[in-house]
Formats: C-alpha cells, sequence, structure tokens
C-alpha cells in the first residue's frame, strides 16, 4: 500500500520528515502535473472518461507528465475540473472539460505553450479556462487551501477543505507533504490536557449541527474515569444536497484520521469508528485506503510514534436513516439495533457505544483539529465572531450560478455566500429566500441577505447552523410548496418512536398537502403555527425538535404567500398547479407556435401567425408554455382570483 519512500513503521519525527520529502517529489514533481477532480461529482459530470483520455493522450505523444486524481475543489458547477502545475509557473485551472479537449490540452503541454494566450484555440479557450492565475500555495507554513483568481473563492479561508482538490487523496505522502501528521508527533510529545485546552481555547464547536463545545466534550469523556472508551466520527450525511463531510473523506481522508488520533490521545481511547452511509461509495473506499495506509506505516495500531499510545480505526457503514445522523441513534445502529434516539442523560461522553464512554465527532470538527493542536487554539480562535469562531463548509446548492462547497469565516454574510461566491440566482431572477441547515433550518428571506452566518445569528432568525447545507430559492420557488416539501422528508424520516414527532410531522404535512391543493381553510395558519411549536418542544431527539423549521420560518416570513393559497387560491409563483391558471395575452402572441410544439396534453389551440388559446379542459398545468414564450405573452393567475 506505501507508495515509496517509507517502507517501514514511522517511529520518529525524522521519519515523518522523509515522508515529507516524498510527499513534496509527487507535489513538485519536476514535470508536469495534472490532477483531475474526481471526488463524486467529477465522477458524475465524466472526470473518469477525462482521465483516460488524457492518459492515452501523454501515452500517444510519450510526455513526461504526472497524472493523478484529487479531490473536490468546490466549484462543482464547473466540473469537470483539471488542474496544470508546470515547475516555476501558476497554476492553469480548467473547467467543463471534455474528452475531446485531452488533445488540445496536451498538445498545447507539450509545446510548452500552456500559459500563453490562445495556446488551445480562441473557443477552447473561452470554454475552459477558468483563471489566467491561481496562487500556489505551496506546503505549509502558507496559506491553506485552494485559492483561484474568481469570486468563488475570494471570499473563502479553506480550513477544513485545505487539502481537496490540492493533493492525491490515496497518497499517504501527499498529505504529509501539506503539513499532515505534523501536528500528531507534536501531540503525542505533549500533555493530553494541554491539547484540550487548546482545543477549547479555540472555540471550535461541532461541525454536525448541534454547535455542542468540541473541547468541553473531549475533557467530559477524557474525565469519565473509565479504561474503555471509543472514539466516532460521524459521516452519516443525509441532509438533501449536502456533501461537506463526504468531499472532506473523498479529498483529504487522513485529516480526519490525524483529527481521531490526536482525540485518542487527548481522551484515552483504542478503538475508533467511522460511520458512513453506505450511498458513499468513494468516500468509504478513500477512507479505507488511508486506514491501510496509516496502519501499514504505523500511525495507526500499537505505540505509535513509541509514545505508547494504541489505536486503531474501523469503517461501520450505516444504512442511510436520516435519524442515525443523532448520535445515540448512530450509537443504536453500530450496536445492531434499529437507529432510534435515547434519552439524554446519560450523554454518550459519560456513557456510549456498549455502555462505554464514547466521543461523536462530525467529519468536518475533526478535519481541524489537526491545524488546531499545530497552530494553537489563539490561531483558530481568530476566525470568526465571538461565539462563533473559525470557518464554516457550506453546500451552496439551488437556484444559484455557482453551486459546490464554500468554506467561509464564521459571520461571513448571507450576500458574500449567496451573491459573491454563489454569483447569485441564475438566469436573470431575483433571489427570494435562503435555507441554511439543511431539510430542518428556516428560510431566510432576500431582505436578511447582510444576515452574518453564525450560530446566535441563524438561531435569531428562526433557522439553524445544521452540517451545511444552503439552498438558495429565486422568485420562481413557492415557499409553501417548499415547506410541504421538507416536511415530507422529515416525517418521511422520522423514526416513529416519540408521539410528537411521529404524528406531528404528519399531521402538519397532511395540512400543507391541502393548502397546495387548494383546500386551505383560514383557520388552518394558526393551527400550522400552535403545532409545529408542539413538535419542535416535545420530541425527543433532534429531528423533531428542528423538523417544523421550514414551516415557522415560512409562516414568519411569506405569511402572505400562504394567505393567496388559502384566500385567493392562488400559487403567486404558479408551482402549485391546482391553484394555477394560464392564459395567453392575445396582445403579445405572435402565433410562433413554440408553446403548442411544448405543450404535453395539446391544450394550445389556434392557426399558424394567430394568438393561440389555451384550453382549461385539457391543460395540465404544467408551466412548460409559460417557461418558453419568448414574447412573455402568457401568464397565470390563481384558480380564485377574477378572470380564472
Amino acid at each position: 500500500m506505501t507508495e515509496g519512500g517509507i517502507k517501514h513503521r514511522v517511529e520518529s519525527g525524522r521519519d515523518l520528515q522523509a515522508l515529507e520529502k516524498k510527499g513534496l517529489e509527487l507535489l513538485y514533481p519536476g514535470r508536469p502535473r495534472i490532477a483531475v477532480a474526481m471526488a463524486s461529482c467529477g465522477r458524475a459530470a465524466g472526470s473518469g472518461r477525462i482521465y483516460e483520455s488524457i492518459g492515452d493522450e501523454l501515452e500517444r505523444r510519450g510526455l513526461d507528465a504526472s497524472l493523478v486524481p484529487a479531490g473536490c475543489p468546490g466549484l462543482c458547477s464547473r466540473e469537470p475540473l483539471v488542474t496544470v502545475l508546470e515547475p516555476g509557473k501558476a497554476r492553469i485551472y480548467y473547467s467543463g472539460v471534455q474528452p475531446a479537449d485531452a488533445g488540445p490540452l496536451v498538445s498545447a503541454l507539450a509545446g510548452g505553450e500552456v500559459y500563453q494566450k490562445r495556446a488551445l484555440g480562441a473557443e477552447v479557450e473561452d470554454r475552459l479556462v477558468v483563471t489566467g492565475r491561481q496562487i500556489d500555495l505551496g506546503p505549509p507554513p502558507g496559506n491553506l487551501g485552494l485559492l483561484a483568481d474568481l469570486d468563488f473563492y475570494r471570499p473563502q479561508v479553506r480550513l477544513a477543505t485545505r487539502n481537496c482538490g490540492c493533493i492525491n487523496p490515496f497518497s499517504i505522502h501527499e498529505y504529509a507533504a501539506r503539513g499532515g501528521y505534523r501536528a500528531l508527533a507534536e501531540a503525542l510529545a505533549g500533555d493530553p490536557s494541554g491539547i484540550i485546552a487548546e482545543i477549547k481555547k479555540s472555540g471550535l464547536r461541532g461541525r454536525g449541527g448541534a454547535g455542542f463545545p468540541t473541547g468541553l466534550k473531549w475533557e467530559i469523556t477524557a474525565g469519565s474515569g473509565h479504561d474503555e472508551k471509543y472514539i466516532i466520527c460521524n459521516g452519516d450525511e443525509g441532509d438533501p444536497g449536502a456533501y461537506m463531510d463526504r468531499s472532506i473523506l473523498e479529498g483529504d481522508p487522513h485529516s480526519v484520521l490525524e483529527g481521531m488520533i490526536i482525540g485518542a490521545y487527548c481522551m484515552g481511547a483504542r478503538h475508533g469508528i467511522i460511520y458512513v452511509r453506505a450511498e458513499y461509495p468513494l468516500a468509504i473506499k478513500t477512507v479505507g485506503h488511508a486506514i491501510a495506509q496509516a496502519r501499514e506505516l504505523g500511525l495507526l495500531g500499537e505505540n505509535i510514534l513509541n509514545s505508547g499510545l494504541s489505536f486503531d480505526v474501523e469503517v461501520v457503514m450505516g444504512a442511510g436513516a436520516f435519524v442515525c445522523g443523532e448520535e445515540t441513534a448512530l450509537i443504536a445502529s453500530i450496536e445492531g439495533h434499529p437507529g432510534e434516539p435515547r434519552p439524554r442523560p446519560p450523554y454518550p461522553a459519560r456513557q456510549g457505544l456498549w455502555g462505554k464512554p464514547t466521543c461523536i465527532n462530525n467529519v468536518e470538527t475533526l478535519a481541524n483539529i489537526p491545524l488546531i493542536a499545530g497552530r494553537g487554539g489563539d490561531w483558530y480562535a481568530g476566525l470568526g465572531t465571538a461565539g462563533s469562531r473559525g470557518t464554516k463548509v457550506f453546500a451552496l446548492v439551488g437556484k444559484v450560478k455557482n453551486s459546490g462547497l464554500v468554506e467561509v469565516p464564521m459571520g461571513t454574510t448571507i450576500g458574500d455566500i449567496v451573491l459573491g461566491a454563489g454569483g447569485g440566482p441564475d438566469g436573470g431572477r431575483k433571489l427570494k429566500a435562503v435555507q441554511t441547515g439543511g431539510p430542518s433550518g428556516g428560510c431566510i428571506p432576500a431582505s436578511l441577505v447582510d444576515l452574518p452566518v453564525d450560530y446566535e445569528s441563524l438561531t435569531g432568525a428562526g433557522t439553524i447552523m445544521g452540517s451545511g447545507g444552503m439552498v438558495v430559492m429565486d422568485e420562481s420557488v413557492c415557499m409553501v410548496d417548499m415547506a410541504r416539501y421538507f416536511m415530507t422528508f422529515a416525517a418521511g424520516e422520522s423514526c416513529g418512536k416519540c408521539t410528537p414527532c411521529r404524528e406531528g410531522t404528519a399531521e402538519i404535512l397532511d395540512i400543507l398537502d391541502r393548502i397546495t391543493q387548494g383546500g386551505g381553510r383560514p383557520e388552518d395558519l394558526d393551527t400550522l403555527d400552535e403545532l409545529s411549536r408542539v413538535v419542535k418542544d416535545a420530541s425527543l431527539c433532534g429531528l423533531g425538535q428542528t423538523a417544523t423549521n421550514p414551516v415557522l420560518s415560512t409562516l414568519r416570513y411569506f405569511r402572505s404567500e400562504y394567505e393567496a393559497h388559502i384566500k385567493d387560491k392562488h400559487c403567486p409563483a404558479g408551482v402549485c398547479r391546482n391553484l394555477t391558471v394560464y392564459r395567453i395575452n392575445p396582445e403579445l402572441c405572435i402565433g410562433c407556435g413554440l408553446c403548442a410544439e411544448e405543450c404535453p396534453g395539446g391544450a394550445i389551440l389556434g392557426r399558424d401567425d394567430q394568438p393561440r388559446v389555451i384550453s382549461q379542459e385539457s391543460c395540465t398545468r404544467c408551466g412548460a408554455c409559460y417557461r418558453i414564450c419568448p414574447q412573455e405573452a402568457i401568464f397565470f393567475t390563481g384558480r380564485g382570483m377574477p378572470g380564472a
């Protein structure tokens, strides 16, 4: 499993230096290095074919270059992504690469022209080159992440994702070249309580959603008084559209392992588990490879770095239940029981897996540990706000131009993330709302675009930080339907153990279904508000306690949309079909016939070059005609509005 260089146990700082040296030779090989982003998002976009095409082209031309896989650099909307680095030159960043582009790219590289303007030809370069300049970070101490001269990266400070897209995730040497395992060596030579003190000083809070102080959790586990303890990495990422943890596991697995080993030393644990949902096969493969490498080199197992610490890690696959992201449900799943939460106290730090003290940390939390242990708590606390230190990774998805992973200091505004890094909504539409915290988060209106993203501000606005999902919505989104969508997810994922969550989410979903279908009643709004608060206050675990945030927040900020659905039988966004009537303005219609060609129900009537008419009996209210009309001659009204 080793890549050359060190073929025996790493037992000293000198051995680590040899690892670093070998890694630097791989990162900066003295010849062109071509890295293809091959995380799950890249592979879905076809990066596997790109990798093969470039490899074939290099072989055909006999060009001496290093071709390696890399993790996700974050800009997922531009996949497939390829970076090229030549000795002594800036890194070039290509996006939207196709197999046919391998020839021009390698040809320019072979001719030494890859950095010259129009080396690939005007059309190819305009399509592929993301930026002509990218900061080459080098190994630490230096900037930590992959930063390009792009608006997407401008507000970012990449700590947890510092190596994603930069290193070959299957290379322990390249991780070492970026400072990997250096913090572990220093930690093992120090006092465990001192390291915990630095973690507390850093202000790091759990990145899985609850935001509990990490240092305090470690301190409680360390002082539990038991000889047998466990550390669990929670990689059960279940939020729709969220993939922060997956990307770290796929792109930089050793950062998580190093964080766990440091935690084992501080808390006195001998056993570690990385719990990953089975739907993440690439993450499981990458982590398994990293564990095998670390074990072979003696960074896992007995007497790590001659410190007396013995600690090993295994991977446990989850079956994909959203509720298993909750600590006690996760523990139950590992023990072979149904994934249902348990009443607390006792808390896992006192009585967890198999009844033993157990520290459960999120993937992103653990990826930050080597940085804090190596650079100190004050350094980390210098980022963020007084109550929310450090950075946070967000999965920016939805109606936004630049979707992908964004890591910013806590306190960065919603606008800087969505309108700055994200580029705002696509297609000329206006921003309407942003949901933070995944399906359990609230919807923040565009009027609060200057809201800082930190634990306290988000809570005050009626939402949560969560694990880092951030869904952007434009004016084409119906907020009532959006609340119904997330409540469908919450009700379906409820384990059913407690009555408030099991019955309450189902009842709320029934009311929302009725409203979006045209059967809403005025008293439904008060019922939704009261029932949502009962579920929030009375549920056993975090799923039920946060499940109604989408309903409460949309009632708070978008109540007029609920009223339009109920009073006027009208969906202002034209999303709810039973409440939408499409018509054609004859003064604007030019009779082009595009709407008739697009209509699946044959509901568009009329002759060529004459204004068309929509047959309400045949109309399926799909909105296809509305979206395709070049003259904006098609409009919609509510079922209960005048003229409908």
